[in-house]
């Protein structure tokens, strides 16, 4: 399953991606967490308790390595610059397993408080005036697009605040979004955004309250969400000494020591892995929204960037899923 965790700036979803990311690895399943957003925190959140734990090469600037490796012999793109962040997979094309050995998660994850990670690389100096985050993320998106993830998988994805996820095709490339929603009007004009969008392609969103102090902020999510709201997280102690350096060296539910977050909030986190192990897989739907972002963008701007029609890049008898895999 393919999970985006989005949001208000400050809403937490950095943190909750971390600790369902954390609350998966510790049970076992295989499990990535990717960091999607332009604030690169998410190593930090999974390994609390180190002043800098290791990330992994970005993969933002790997992109045109990862194109000739996704590439593969897939005889409709013509060269791996032609690639654009939503080329879909073909036959010939080099698809990917959760966590395989190959040499795109050789390079490209390292571990954080014991989850694999993957990151899209900070937005630096030489972006300014002359770049957009998205081009970075288009990276994942093409991770997503060419990874055939099978069951009991995850991959978990800190996405770029507020409704900054819109601006590419990738919000089409998950089972399941959470958004994390503070009880505030600001907090909850995220999720009328998202969910305007994603109804439109049929995407699942799941509202996830959270810094909820009592019956009040939890009666005005119902309000204003209503069946939407999933489930909900109230202050955690171990969460905020966590984001002021003062964390035990273990992380919460770490497989060698108790889990020290508040029995509601696991209960919260037990809610959310329910949610997504009752989804279903539709291949077909994914695949079917890659190919329209995909003439979406050759039309809009990449056809005339590349000097070809990229509608001609994608493969009409290609059959998504397992089966690609043979």
């Amino acid at each position: 399953m393919r999970i985006a965790f989005v949001g208000k700036g400050g809403s937490g979803k950095t943190t909750l991606s971390a600790l369902f990311a954390r609350h998966l690895a510790r049970s076992g399943a295989p499990v990535l967490a990717i960091d999607g957003d332009i604030n690169q925190h998410l190593a930090q959140a999974l390994a609390p308790g180190e002043d800098a734990p290791r990330t992994p090469p970005p993969l933002g600037p790997g992109l045109p390595g990862i194109k000739t490796f996704l590439r593969g012999t897939n005889p409709r793109i013509t060269t791996s610059d032609s690639m654009i962040k939503t080329t879909p997979p073909g036959r010939g094309s080099r698809l990917l397993r959760l966590l395989g050995d190959d040499e795109l998660h050789t390079r490209h994850v390292s571990r954080a408080g014991g989850v694999p990670l993957m990151v899209t690389g900070e937005f630096d100096e030489s972006d300014l005036g002359v770049a957009c985050y998205h081009s970075k993320l288009g990276a994942v998106e093409l991770y997503l697009g060419h990874l055939v993830d099978g069951p009991g998988e995850y991959v978990v994805v800190d996405m770029t605040a507020g409704a900054d996820a819109f601006a590419s095709g990738l919000f089409t490339r998950f089972d399941l979004t959470f958004l994390v929603a503070e009880p505030t009007r600001k907090g909850v004009s995220v999720y009328r955004q998202y969910r305007d969008h994603a109804r439109e392609f049929g995407i699942r969103i799941a509202v996830v309250g959270n810094k909820v102090t009592g019956e009040d902020d939890l009666l005005f999510l119902k309000e204003q969400v209503g069946d939407d709201l999933l489930t909900h997280l109230v202050h955690s102690d171990w969460v905020r000494a966590a984001e002021q350096g003062r964390a035990p060296s273990q992380a919460p539910g770490s497989p060698d020591s108790p889990d020290p977050l508040e029995p509601h909030n696991r209960h919260a986190l037990n809610v959310l892995r329910e949610t997504v192990d009752a989804q279903s897989r539709d291949w077909d739907r994914l695949h079917r929204h890659a190919v329209e972002f995909h003439l979406r963008n050759a039309r809009a701007w990449a056809d005339a960037r590349t000097g070809e029609a990229l509608a001609a890049q994608v493969d009409p008898d290609f059959v998504p899923g397992p089966a690609a895999l043979d």
